[in-house]
């Protein structure tokens, strides 16, 4: 009879101690920045957002990893640096251990990206729809396929993250919503310039989406 209940409470046992060996198992690949760098869309660049992945990830021991902002860039005459080609292969997990993309395609497709998921590096919630304020436009400069803008007539990077001032800047929602458009990685662009007051007043705070890419 003791073997049945010591087998009986294990079994109960297991599933209480299955999201800390999920953590382990996955370490922390996705997260979306708690902060911005407060200067609205001008980042330093790619290597400035870069760096702010990185310095972020290592403040919660997630440092020994290569981390780089979901960000595409624009050029003269060709297509810029496109954000899918930064971020390694997959696959990429939040801070809770959960799944948010098994490769590229799974993330340009049919991504586990909701409020709930795409958390910011400690784990936390980031505002969105509901929220006071509502901070769910997150900086991406990119198309829905995860490819740069080919050449037209508009600035989709805040003339390629580094401008405070004029430009806009392509957009996503984390929340998935925002006026029928639910895409987590180009819902809309900026409007009114790229300063910090600006993409607050469209539903931003100059966040990122960092993905670790080794």
């Amino acid at each position: 009879m003791k073997s049945i209940y010591a087998a009986t409470v294990m079994s109960f046992a297991l599933p209480t101690m299955a999201p800390a060996a999920l953590a382990r198992d996955h370490p922390m690949g996705f997260f979306i920045t708690s902060v911005g760098l407060g200067k609205g869309a001008d980042l330093g660049g790619l290597e400035g957002a870069d760096a702010h992945c990185q310095k972020l990830a290592a403040s919660v021991g997630a440092g020994g990893r290569t981390w780089h902002a979901y960000l595409s860039t624009e050029e003269v005459d060709k297509r810029g640096i496109s954000a899918r080609d930064r971020i390694g292969l997959g696959p990429w997990y939040n801070a809770h251990g959960e799944l948010i993309a098994s490769d590229l395609d799974d993330l340009h497709i049919s991504p586990n990206i909701v409020k709930r998921t795409a958390v910011d590096e400690k784990g936390d919630m980031v505002k969105g729809r509901g929220d006071e304020p509502n901070e769910h436009d997150i900086l991406t400069g990119t198309q829905a396929d995860g490819t740069a803008f080919f050449v037209d007539d508009a600035d989709h990077t805040c003339k390629n993250w580094t401008s405070s001032g004029e430009g806009t800047a392509a957009v996503g929602h984390h929340d998935r919503h925002g006026g029928g458009n639910t895409s987590w990685n180009a819902a809309h662009d900026t409007r009114g310039g790229c300063g910090q007051e600006a993409l607050q007043g469209t539903g931003g705070a100059g966040l990122l989406y960092c993905f670790a890419a080794d």
